[in-house]
Parts: structure tokens; sequence; C-alpha cells
């Protein structure tokens, strides 16, 4: 084992790859101006609005490698309803930035708040197990 990991890591060094640059984002590239809502027609009357989508991803600040999960949001509107493909085309700004998870979290819940201001409302952001552990945040208000 110990010659087979020696080995890799002569293959590896003459490889180009240990000297690629990566291009990670700042979070200023997040754009919560792309959020859109509508009226909500039934003020008074409380629903729960459910968003799932499995096709979040962002970037490890540290690797430089791309983190892939599944975002929930979940509110009662009080005035206005998130449209969901400006929410779709939000969250594709996050795809190249390098953002921790939980920073993520926190900044999807902050811009969903400002916008919607709803009744109530809890995100979960929940990545794909990496090396060998599953990570799930949630914030709720």
């Amino acid at each position: 084992m110990r010659w087979i990991l020696h080995n890799m890591k002569k293959v590896m060094k003459n490889d180009k790859l240990d000297k690629i640059e990566w291009e990670i984002g700042s979070p200023s590239l997040i754009k919560s101006e792309y959020l859109r809502t509508f009226p909500y027609e039934y003020k008074g009357k409380n629903i729960t609005v459910k968003i799932e989508t499995k096709e979040f991803c962002a970037v490890c600040p540290w690797s430089g490698l791309p983190d892939f999960g599944m975002i929930m949001v979940e509110y009662i509107p009080r005035e206005l309803v998130l449209e969901l493909k400006s929410f779709k085309y939000y969250l594709y700004t996050f795809r190249h930035v390098g953002i921790f998870q939980e920073h993520a979290l926190n900044r999807i819940f902050e811009d969903l708040l400002k916008v919607l201001k709803p009744k109530k409302m809890r995100v979960t952001l929940k990545y794909n197990i990496r090396g060998g552990m599953e990570t799930t945040t949630v914030r709720e208000k």
C-alpha cells in the first residue's frame, strides 16, 4: 500500500494538476437582485409554500472543488410569493462562489427574508456526502 501511494504521488507530482490555480469567486457574485415576487392574493389564509431542489452548487473555499446539495425552503407568505424561475437563477449565482455551507445557508435565508417578509420561514441546506460525512444546516424564523 505504501508503495502504491508513493508512486501515485510521484505520478501526480509530474502531472500538471499540481500547478492548476482555481478561480474561486467571492460572495459579491451572489445576485440577490435576481429574486422576484408576486402578490399573494389570499392574505390571511395561511398556506405553506415548499420549494426543493437538488441542484444547488457552490465551491469549497479550501479545496476549490464543487459542493453539491439539496436546498429546501418552506415559508408562510404574508403578502408576497417567490417566483420560482428567479429563485433558480439566484441559486445559480452560487455556482462559482467559494462559500462554506453554513454561510451559504445564512446568506440564502437573509436574502429570502428581506424579499419575502414571510410570517414564518425555514431553510434547509443538505450537502451531498463528502469524506464520509453528511452535513445538514437549518435556519428558521
